[in-house]
């Protein structure tokens, strides 16, 4: 006799939390995530379908493989993968599982995905992430991020949170996770598709100017140093009226 596993028929797709690594594609254009095991060569978007990562010719998720997406039930198991050291910069992704899948103990494996929500923890300083910037690694043709605040982003190609929602596109809400500021401020989300009448809104404009801000003391410091040492090349004088 054959096994069958319970067959199952939702009403709505269930709902699971994974982490993932933000990328941004070479030309600035494109958002997405890699995930921080097997699947972690091949960059995903917001919706995505599941290949075999070995590349056997069959449908994910097989049950004799352990190809497909991964996700946990509990978002409090999937935050607790965070506090490894080599998961530090990840995102904690909110999902829709849809297409066919397998159900475990503690999670899913599964064919397809909608990621609804990015919650971007705070940046190493312990200040509220306000940029996704670059991580210093990546794959081919996509850039690796990781959250930092402003202060930090100085100097930095980075996107802020709401740019990076944009490029993601299909609604998907980027929210900024704990952490402390100057002014006390909390979390924040950051919709990808609710934005003023020029295209950015409020929470986006303020991280742009912090960003901004941070860019402008940044070379502000560089000019400073490039006066202290003077330059071989020019002349000193009074300016002329």
């Amino acid at each position: 006799m054959r096994l069958r596993l319970p067959s199952e028929r939702p009403t709505e797709p269930p709902t699971g939390y994974k982490i993932a690594h933000p990328v941004l594609s070479q030309d600035g254009t494109r958002a997405g995530f890699t995930g921080v095991s097997l699947g972690g060569a091949l960059p995903y978007g917001v919706v995505a379908e599941a290949a075999c990562v070995y590349g056997l010719r069959h449908r994910a998720p097989h049950r004799r493989c352990d190809c497909g997406f991964h996700c946990v039930h509990d978002r409090s198991a999937a935050e607790a993968l965070l506090c490894t050291a080599g998961h530090r910069g990840a995102v904690l992704l909110e999902v829709s599982v849809l297409g066919a899948y397998i159900r475990f103990e503690r999670g899913f494996r599964y064919a397809r995905q909608r990621v609804r929500v990015v919650t971007v923890g705070p940046c190493d300083c312990g200040a509220v992430a306000r940029v996704l910037a670059d991580a210093g690694w990546g794959r081919a043709g996509w850039r690796g991020l990781a959250p930092v605040c402003a202060v930090c982003a100085r100097g930095r190609a980075a996107v802020s949170l709401g740019r990076f929602a944009r490029l993601a596109g299909h609604g998907v809400r980027v929210v900024a996770g704990g952490g402390s500021t100057p002014g006390g401020e909390g979390t924040g989300a950051v919709p990808g598709g609710i934005e003023a009448a020029d295209g950015l809104g409020v929470p986006e404009l303020v991280a742009e100017a912090a960003l901004l801000q941070a860019r402008l003391d940044w070379f502000q410091t560089q000019l400073a140093r490039l006066g202290q040492r003077g330059d071989p090349g020019g002349q000193q004088g009074e300016p002329q009226g």
